[in-house]
Order: structure tokens, then C-alpha cells, then sequence
């Protein structure tokens, strides 16, 4: 019998990327994800493989409803082997900018999506107990960055609650394996259609990898369910960095961390986001930094280096000192930007409004008020504060 994943957020990007990579290799895979539209295409790609494939509209912040879409896939097309939890959303903004209600969907989305998914398989492969559970996690559950203050926060979280959950497994005796995957930047549609309130468009921090390269990886780690396993030499420097010289990463950040988020070309901010429904359109896996894009990435497990990797860990330090996150790689590499000569006023765009939330009673204070507001921030007139 073909084994059966289950890839949320399957529409696009690195779920996307996933799920047609699993199809390759003859499994039955059911995509789940809100945009029907994508959903439908990238159902037709998987089909192309000769694989059983299954797409079901679902938002994963509805526990009950992603419960039910595992019970069909268990009934269409057979025993869930493999759980990709991968599903997230984001919004590019100072903390100080991001409204409750925003910060929550982020919540509901980024951690308690995973949550739920997990719980989801959890019922069904207790009955077998076997089964595999992969977290799709970033470099950013370890170091979090300016401007992403929600999506880093959840990533924290799911780290916590997939370390939480696997001593718990282990406790049972349990055959169940869960194992989370720590990204570098990927070129994905996420830059185009994520919630900003910056006036530039957003860009990953460089290096970038192609998703279909981090496909391999995460597949890898369906097959060998390392406790983690950290794709790209970027994480592993933003990971130990972090670790070792927290204070260096922070006081880089504070002065390079928005240049590195954003490029210098302004955003429609007629553009719909995703933050609280799908727009339409189908961009497939990949975003618009296909030239900067590497199609080749290698993962580490963390527990085979500290077994026998010291001195590659070592050397990996030695680049990490004074940050160890992306926006050094983004700087060592050369492909810095030209800095903005000024940076435009920062406001609301239109598309608040299109998804119902009016901007009744928001005020726009100064970057001074705005908490300790980083350089980049103050050439700004004012930020829109909540």
C-alpha cells in the first residue's frame, strides 16, 4: 500500500513544493489549504504523477473542521502515515503597528494550526501507533527578527510545543515520531501577498533557497525523523549565533534587520493579503527571487553534530559571531542594497478595508513614541500605531 501524507498549506510555496515532491516518489497525498483555486492546480500537478491525490479546502485555525479532513483522508485514501504540519501566515510590521486581532490570526494560523494538525494525526495514528509528524519550523523559532514579532513568536511556540510533545511520546513508549524542520529563506509567494504595513515591498533575508530544494530536505526528514534537522548553512549560523552571542545578533538586527526585510521598490498597497482569506491567483510554489534563488540546500541534524562535528560546528561559529542570522549572510554575500536614501512615511494600505477592518480609532504617533524605534525607523514621519 502507497503511504499516505497529509501537507497543509499545500497550495503554494514550500507546502506546495512538498506535496509534488512526494507525489514523485508514488505516494498518496492529500493537500489542504484555503485557496481553491491553487488547491485545484496543485492537485492536477500531483494527479500528473500517477499518485492519489485528494484536495480539501480547510483552515487550519478550525480544529474541528481540519479533524474532519483527516478522517476523509483516512477514508479516500487510506491510513495517514505521514503529518505535514506547514500551513502559516504573517504580517510585516513593527510590533507597536500589529493589531490584536491580527496578532491572534497569525496565532491561530502560524502555532495553533500546527497544533491542531498534530492533535489531528495524534488521534489517528495512537490507533496504529506509528505514524510521523513533521513540523515545518525556520531559523526564526531560534533568533526572531524586527518586523515579524507575530510569525517569530509562534515559531517559538511550536518549537516549544513539538519538544513538549515528543518527551511525552517518549515517556508512552510511543512508535510515533515527531520531528520539526528549521528553514532558511525560501523564495515562496508569502513576500507578495503576506500583510505588511511597511511602504516597500517585503524580500527574504539572502541566501534563498528554492522551494523545491527544501522539499528534499523535508521529505528527508519524513523518512529519518531527526528530533530536528536544519536546512541551510544560514540557520545553523543563525541557530548557534544566537545562542552563543545573542547580544551581537540584537544590536545587528536593530541597525540592518529592516534594510534586510525590505527592498527598495515600493508595495501596492491595493494588493489583497492573506492574512484573513485567500486571494485568487495561482503563483505555484515559487516567488518572484528566482534570480537570487539556490536550487541546492543541505540539512544538518543537530545530534549528529554535537556527536561528532565539533569542528565543523566550530568553523560554522566563526561565521556566526557577529549575528549569525540571515541579514549577515545577506551582507557577506555582497548583495546588499543600495541603502534607501530616505524612508517614506509607512502607512495603512487600502487593503485593511477589504477584509472588513476599518481603521476606526487607529492613530498615527511618531517613531519616537513607538516604543525604542530602530534607525530606519526614525526618518520615518510617523508610524501607524495601534
Amino acid at each position: 500500500m502507497a503511504t499516505t501524507v497529509v501537507i497543509t498549506g499545500a497550495s503554494a510555496g514550500v507546502g506546495r513544493a512538498v506535496a509534488l515532491e512526494f507525489a514523485r516518489l508514488g505516494c498518496n497525498v492529500a493537500l489542504l489549504a484555503r485557496g481553491i483555486e491553487r488547491l485545484e492546480s496543485a492537485a492536477r500537478q500531483a494527479q500528473a504523477f500517477g499518485a492519489g491525490v485528494l484536495a480539501i479546502p480547510v483552515d487550519v485555525a478550525d480544529a474541528a473542521a481540519l479533524d474532519a479532513a483527516a478522517e476523509r483522508v483516512e477514508t479516500e485514501l487510506g491510513p495517514i502515515d505521514v503529518w505535514i504540519n506547514n500551513a502559516m501566515a504573517t504580517i510585516f510590521a513593527p510590533v507597536c503597528a500589529i493589531r490584536s486581532d491580527e496578532f491572534r490570526r497569525v496565532t491561530e494560523v502560524t502555532y495553533l494550526g500546527q497544533v491542531h494538525g498534530t492533535l489531528a494525526a495524534l488521534r489517528r495514528m495512537r490507533r496504529r501507533n506509528q505514524g510521523t509528524i513533521v513540523q515545518v519550523g525556520s531559523a526564526l523559532s531560534y533568533r526572531a527578527i524586527p518586523l515579524q514579532s507575530a510569525y517569530c513568536a509562534a515559531k517559538f511556540a511550536v518549537r516549544a510545543f513539538t519538544d513538549a510533545l515528543r518527551s511525552e511520546l517518549a515517556h508512552e513508549g510511543s512508535r510515533i515520531r515527531v520531528t520539526m524542520v528549521q528553514l532558511p529563506a525560501v523564495n515562496t509567494p508569502q513576500f507578495d501577498w503576506a500583510r505588511s504595513r511597511m511602504a516597500e515591498k517585503a524580500q527574504p533575508a539572502p541566501p534563498i533557497f528554492q522551494p523545491e530544494a527544501i522539499a528534499g530536505e523535508i521529505v528527508r526528514a519524513a523518512r529519518e525523523a531527526p528530533c530536528e534537522l536544519w536546512v541551510g548553512r544560514s540557520t545553523l549560523n543563525a541557530i548557534i549565533g544566537t545562542m552563543l552571542f545573542p547580544g551581537a545578533a540584537d544590536r545587528i538586527l536593530s541597525s540592518e534587520g529592516y534594510d534586510g526585510e525590505l527592498t527598495t521598490e515600493p508595495r501596492d498597497n491595493a494588493r489583497p493579503d492573506n492574512l484573513f482569506s485567500p486571494p485568487s491567483g495561482d503563483p505555484g510554489a515559487r516567488g518572484r527571487f528566482d534570480n537570487q534563488a539556490r536550487t541546492t540546500v543541505i540539512g544538518f541534524d543537530p545530534t549528529r553534530l554535537r556527536a561528532g562535528g565539533l569542528v565543523f560546528v566550530l568553523t560554522s561559529i566563526a561565521g556566526a559571531v557577529v549575528a549569525g542570522a540571515f541579514i549577515l549572510g545577506w551582507l557577506a554575500n555582497g548583495r546588499a542594497m543600495a541603502r534607501r536614501r530616505e524612508t517614506p512615511t509607512r502607512r495603512f494600505g487600502p487593503s485593511e478595508r477589504e477584509h472588513g477592518h476599518e481603521d476606526v480609532g487607529l492613530e498615527k504617533i511618531t517613531a519616537a513614541e513607538c516604543g525604542s524605534a530602530p534607525r530606519a525607523a526614525r526618518a520615518s514621519a510617523a508610524w501607524p500605531c495601534i
